[in-house]
Formats: C-alpha cells, structure tokens, sequence
C-alpha cells in the first residue's frame, strides 16, 4: 500500500530582523537574506557598516529552523531541503513577497504625500542567492537591484523563461578570490551561461572567503548617493 503525501495551508508566525533607519524618509531599503545554519538578527550584524542616513535593512529569516550544535543547542535557519522542495520554494516565494508589501505598506505611512518611493535591494548570501534568484523569478515584489553573494543561480532555473526578470533587477555577482566552495572555473561557467542566456550582469571580487566582505559592502551600497548621510 502505498503512501500519498498531502498538504494543507495553514497560518504561521515568522520573525524577521530590522536594522531602522537613521533618518526618514526612507530613500533605499534593503532585503538580506541569510545563508544556511545563520538567524536573521545575528546576519543583520554584517550590515552595519552600510547602516546610514535613510536606508533601512530587513532580514528575513528561512522557515526551517534546526540545531546546529546539539551540545550548545545552538540554533540556526535555512530556506529549504531537498525534502518537498517544490512546497518549499513556493512557500518562501510567497513568504518574502507578503514581507516586502508589509514594509512597503508600513513605509508609506510614513512618507510625505508625493515624495518618490524607496529603492529596493535585495542581497543573498550562499543559499540565501538560490533563495533570492527565485523570488526573482516567480514573485511578484518589485527589486530594483539584486546582488547574489557567494553562490550562482540555481541550475534548474530555466534562464529562458525567467531570464528577463533577472536582467531587470539590476543584477549584481560577488564572489571571493578564496571562496572554498566556489573556485574560478565554477564562476566562470556560472557567469558563461548567463550570458548565453542573455542576462546583464556585473561581477565583483574580494579578497577572502565565503564570508561578506564589509569594504565591498560599502562600495555596493555607495552606488547609490541618495542613501548617504
């Protein structure tokens, strides 16, 4: 006898960090997304050294949490398994898109009538990138410029229907010179089948690991002048 899983929508609670702006109204805001075994308040610490003037940073945290360390019952958070991932993917797809009507509703309360809307940017680290890739793809929440950080575009993202999305977002690829899990010739055919694809890019180096490098950062956020103190 064979067993049919089966699914039922239910409500939840989920917990997200902020890091408030200094200054309103809000000119940029941000949405980091955390890699695998990390919390959304403990990923926000990354952020500070672009905490200022009239950006604020959000970071969602993955709907999985599990322990790290049994001993230290350290917790940590990822985005997916392997596990009904289909499930899961549209589970955070909708997740990060009911987040970022929420902030963008709270924001435009509080801005003056007239006043031009918040640039959006979305940041993912390791696998917060294959997460930020398909809210790319399949969400409906508008990102003006996505940075993948320390990971490549999932493989089995058809580039040939989801490839426009991706070149609209202003699409930004950071990987470190020492990055353990991902060596030059895996960027580098990261990088040529995005092309082929057809999708605009601009890549950026560090000089480290698999880690967010706090001076690229800087440089990232600096793109946009309208954020600066």
């Amino acid at each position: 006898m064979s067993v049919e899983p089966r699914h039922i929508t239910i409500e939840r609670r989920v917990r997200f960090g902020v890091l408030e702006p200094r200054v309103r109204p809000v000119a940029e805001i941000w949405f980091a997304l955390h890699g695998y075994h990390q919390l959304a308040h403990r990923f926000l610490r990354h952020f500070r050294p672009i905490h200022q003037g009239a950006r604020c940073i959000i970071a969602p945290e993955g709907l999985h949490r599990h322990y790290i360390d049994h001993e230290s019952r350290r917790v940590g958070a990822s985005w997916m398994t392997s596990e009904d991932r289909l499930t899961d993917i549209g589970d955070y797809v909708g997740y990060l898109d009911r987040l970022h009507a929420h902030v963008l509703s709270e924001e435009s309360r509080q801005r003056p009538g007239g006043s031009a809307p918040p640039r959006i940017v979305a940041l993912g680290f390791s696998q917060g990138v294959h997460t930020l890739s398909r809210w790319l793809a399949f969400g409906r929440a508008r990102i003006d410029r996505a940075i993948l950080w320390g990971s490549t575009v999932p493989p089995d993202l058809d580039l040939s229907e989801h490839g426009n999305t991706l070149s609209a977002a202003d699409l930004h690829l950071v990987v470190g010179d020492e990055d353990e899990y991902y060596d030059r010739a895996a960027i580098e055919t990261h990088e040529a089948r995005l092309r082929r694809a057809g999708i605009r890019f601009t890549s950026h180096g560090y000089e480290g690991g698999h880690r967010l490098d706090a001076d690229l950062l800087r440089r990232l956020a600096g793109m946009d002048e309208a954020t600066a103190d």
